[in-house]
């Protein structure tokens, strides 16, 4: 690896970024003109559930502009990610070894690739469940009218928590690589996994049991799948050095 001054380096961080910026932008005007239809997709798993002639509420006076802008920031960062990662890619690549590229890389995709599907995940199954839920435990006479940017917050936090449930197995590949526990210890933990999953979906779902097992389950499950493929990693350089 070929050492380069500490001004080089920052230059080609400040270009990478704006690299970043600039696709988020870019894809960010191509959505502006549907971000109400951007908001509509990501807000009906709970209109599906509202009672007839019910409707979401905005409080804000400026709400209805800047949460739709919000969503489709946010679905616009989604899009350009393969940029991103790019940029990322070709700032650290050189100065990594071959092995650790072998490595980091496809960690790196299956990172991203979990992540989404992840919020897939908490959107196409858990949000039916728990919007559904919340609407049959309504009190009869009290209007179920969320406000759009509290909605915007319940959702996001989800994702973030589906999301970063199904970054598992890379924990779990890492820190097995670098050392800090080995397969055994990884195994002997399962059942404080277990009651850990349930523990962490009991905070941050709501408080009914069948999106807690949702988010649990599949907390334990990856787990499971990481012991695997840390196993599977580990062979070749068991066989080797046998």
């Amino acid at each position: 690896m070929n050492e380069q001054p500490l001004l080089v380096h920052l230059i080609e961080l400040r270009t990478r970024l704006v690299r970043v910026v600039a696709g988020v932008l870019l894809v960010f005007a191509a959505l502006f003109h549907w971000s109400g239809d951007i908001y509509h997709l990501l807000a009906r798993p709970l209109l599906d559930v509202l009672p007839a002639g019910a409707s979401m509420i905005a409080t804000d006076v400026t709400a209805p502009f800047f949460v739709p802008i919000k969503v489709t920031l946010l679905v616009a960062f989604l899009v350009s990610l393969p940029n991103t990662l790019y940029q990322v890619w070709a700032f650290v690549a050189p100065g990594l070894y071959a092995h650790e590229k072998r490595l980091i890389l496809p960690l790196l995709f299956s990172s991203v690739v979990l992540f989404l599907a992840g919020m897939a995940f908490a959107y196409f199954l858990v949000f039916p469940v728990v919007f559904g839920f919340l609407s049959a435990v309504t009190p009869e006479g009290v209007a179920m009218a969320t406000d759009i940017d509290k909605y915007l917050s319940f959702v996001l936090g989800m994702f973030v928590a589906f999301g970063v449930t199904f970054e598992v197995p890379v924990v779990v590949i890492v820190l097995n690589r670098m050392g800090v526990v080995s397969l055994e210890q990884l195994r002997r933990a399962r059942s404080y996994v277990i009651v850990g999953a349930f523990v962490i979906a009991a905070i941050v779902t709501p408080p009914d049991v069948l999106s807690q097992i949702m988010l649990a389950v599949p907390l334990w499950l990856l787990y499971e799948f990481g012991i695997v493929m840390s196993a599977v990693i580990n062979r070749p350089s068991a066989e080797k050095t046998a």
